[in-house]
């Protein structure tokens, strides 16, 4: 019986110190890490255009498919309002 309890007090120890040591390196390299995570996630749109539609360098002002969502030049200017029933 006590060989099973020091068996679980040392694999606990090496979880405890592998949590620590993770935190520790995260805290330590946590510039690097944000930059890294920066530069992914700006080279996959694929340059400054791309994604963007080409509004950002002076294209269309809006891209393909935004005049659905305007409203109708025949719809009220605001919905109505419900009266309160009480």
């Amino acid at each position: 019986m006590q060989k099973l309890v020091n068996v679980i007090a040392v694999v606990s120890g090496v979880v405890s110190l592998t949590v620590v040591g993770t935190a520790g390196y995260v805290y330590v390299n946590k510039d690097a890490i944000i930059q890294s995570v920066t530069d992914k996630a700006l080279g996959s749109l694929g340059g400054l255009g791309g994604a963007l539609g080409g509004g950002a360098l002076g294209g269309d002002a809006l891209p393909i498919g935004t005049p659905d969502l305007a409203p109708a030049a025949d719809a009220p200017a605001q919905a109505a309002v419900p009266t309160n029933p009480f």
